[in-house]
């Protein structure tokens, strides 16, 4: 596929893009790191750049060059960034892993990908890796980040400088990096992406977010081993001079926002879930005054949102109640952009009520990843995900739906769209239009306005015993734009009905049985009470009446303690359910709920 066009600008390859920033913006903060003490401490663009080269020398004295594969298996770090710029400085692909994985998807992935030289975070990693140098052929050297000795990153750093290199400026059609989808279903495929992909990615969200500039800073959450973080929040904050810190954990999030004070977040809707549901319970435990006023400050600004007149006691208000909530998450937050699920329209809101907006947006992997976006420049249309980036194109094929819905399978077109599947031409074939487009699996419709509404999951659908057509994907969606659900899970193939299994948001559900005057001593109780399960039953029902068919609505529930995650293998990295393993898991639970 030839994606060199007119509309394409300078730079169109990661080599140039980082060696101009760092090169403009020598002396600007780029990386922030935790240390020992609990603090930030700062790199320089400058002093990456010296790494960068440093390491790229040394890959050159191992052997890299153009067209070989460089793997990493290390979380979001300095090291991380100076191994991916490196690489791509050696016309070398780059593929990223997760360390939380399966050490047999490490395994694929490094044979698959064929890996010459692989980065591991520390010892423990590298223990359970070592042995693969002699089972995959091509695998040639392992080299430890968090170590010392001829083995360590350092070590190649310290051969590099001595032997330096030249970068290789690579074309807009050469390959980045490989990026592998876990995938709900099979085995993963590595998505080929192109630095003109990255590229026209990263400079759409300058285009549309022009708020954002040198002077802002993030606080990096989303593991850059997928597209979402590698595109938007390195290569685009990277490429307009701004800086990143690394957050410590989950555990550590509050008080990071604190000492980081970001501008801008990239991140997930659960995570603003987390914080509403937070800033609700406090404001209920304070009660009396406290709570009047927070309520009056929401209505006041519900009011200036809506082309009211709030007044200024309610301005006043707003400014006072609101800046303390702005203060405890850093005090400059400006906003947020949000991908991989729906936002609660009531959440969105009432960020934006406070002075945060945030702004979801849509993608694949397979489209680098961001295709549609809701901005600053063009507006922010809660509930859609946006209107198409510039260059990119989305059309709705009805052949997959009825003719006369206004909805259908989402195909994007543009300079996003990979190169394919690495070594996978017939997997290929199956997503690929003919005419370069990307078939996505999913169901939309775009409004009158071009804003593009997701509604379904194509993949997914199953029939009911009742031949009625289900897409489980949206209803689940719509079930967690609930505070009190972490997670469910929508069931019927061939069944006379849909059933669900809900997985409690254990922290945000306490405020909401309180009136149930419900007591528990663990979570185990707390699930088995008839009075939660009669409270989840009524309120997704009512929930979801009026947005979906009566067939589509679940007639039981189950409310199951242990959530869904990668640890347990009943999510992907992508945070998508792995339908098999949840049924095969509570099978006979499902079973139950039949009788």
């Amino acid at each position: 596929m030839n994606l060199k066009t007119e509309w394409y600008e300078k730079p169109d390859n990661l080599v140039d893009w980082f060696e101009e920033s760092v090169k403009k913006f020598a002396n600007n903060n780029l990386f922030g790191t935790k240390n020992l003490e609990g603090n930030y401490e700062w790199v320089k663009y400058k002093d990456v750049g010296v790494r960068v080269d440093n390491l790229r020398g040394g890959l050159a004295k191992l052997g890299i060059n153009k067209d070989d594969a460089v793997g990493a298996i290390v979380n979001n770090s300095v090291e991380w960034a100076v191994i991916a710029y490196a690489t791509f400085g050696r016309g070398a692909r780059f593929v990223p892993m997760y360390e939380k994985e399966l050490e047999q998807m490490w395994k694929y992935i490094i044979k698959d990908s064929e890996i010459k030289v692989l980065f591991v975070a520390d010892k423990e990693i590298y223990n359970k890796v070592k042995d693969l140098v002699n089972e995959i052929s091509t695998l040639e050297k392992i080299i430890i980040i968090k170590e010392t000795g001829e083995n360590s990153m350092a070590a190649i750093e310290d051969m590099g400088e001595k032997n330096p290199v030249e970068s290789i400026k690579p074309l807009y059609s050469d390959i980045t990096c490989l990026i592998y989808t876990s995938g709900t279903t099979g085995e993963p495929k590595g998505v080929l992406l192109s630095h003109g992909n990255i590229t026209s990615n990263a400079r759409s969200g300058h285009q549309y977010f022009p708020i954002l500039s040198e002077k802002d800073t993030s606080l990096s959450i989303l593991p850059w081993a997928h597209s979402y973080g590698f595109t938007a929040e390195l290569h685009c904050f990277l490429g307009m001079g701004a800086s990143i810190a690394f957050m410590g954990s989950v555990e550590t999030l509050g008080e990071d926002i604190q000492k980081v004070q970001p501008t801008f977040l990239i991140a997930v809707p659960r995570v603003f879930n987390k914080v509403y549901d937070k800033i609700i319970a406090t404001v209920e435990k304070e009660g009396g005054k406290k709570k009047e006023l927070f309520y009056a400050a929401l209505e006041a600004s519900k009011k200036k949102r809506t082309g009211q007149k709030p007044g200024f006691k309610g301005k006043l208000l707003s400014k006072i109640v609101f800046g303390k909530i702005r203060k405890q998450l850093g005090g400059k937050l400006k906003g947020a952009f949000t991908a991989s699920a729906p936002m609660n329209i009531d959440i969105a809101q009432f960020f934006i009520d406070i002075g945060i907006p945030t702004f979801n947006a849509y993608g694949m992997t397979e489209t680098s990843p961001c295709a549609t976006m809701n901005s600053v420049l063009l507006g922010n249309r809660l509930g859609s995900v946006g209107k198409p980036i510039p260059n990119v194109k989305i059309v709705i094929d009805k052949s997959t739906t009825d003719q006369d819905a206004d909805e259908g399978e989402i195909i994007i077109y543009g300079p996003n769209v990979m190169q394919g599947y690495w070594k996978k031409p017939e997997k290929t074939a199956e997503i690929m239009t003919p005419d370069g487009g990307v078939k996505t699996g999913d169901k939309g419709r775009i409004d009158e306005d071009g804003y593009l509404w997701i509604t379904g999951r194509i993949k997914e659908e199953y029939k009911l015993s009742n031949g009625k057509y289900v897409h489980p994907a949206a209803i689940e969606a719509n079930i967690k734009l609930l505070p009190y659900v972490g997670n469910c899970m929508i069931y019927g193939d061939g069944k006379p009905y849909n059933i669900c299994l809900i997985v409690p948001d254990f922290e945000a559900i306490e405020r909401y049985i309180k009136a149930l005057d419900i007591t528990h001593e663990n979570p185990e109780q707390l699930i088995n009470d008839p009075m939660v399960q009669k409270f989840f039953a009524q309120e997704i029902v009512t929930h979801l009446e009026g947005k979906y068919g009566g067939y589509e609505i679940p007639k039981n529930f189950a409310i199951v303690q242990e959530d869904f995650t990668l640890e347990n293998s009943m999510l992907t990295q992508t945070m998508k359910l792995k339908r098999r393993n949840i049924i095969s898991k509570y099978q006979s639970i499902i079973d139950s709920l039949y009788k």
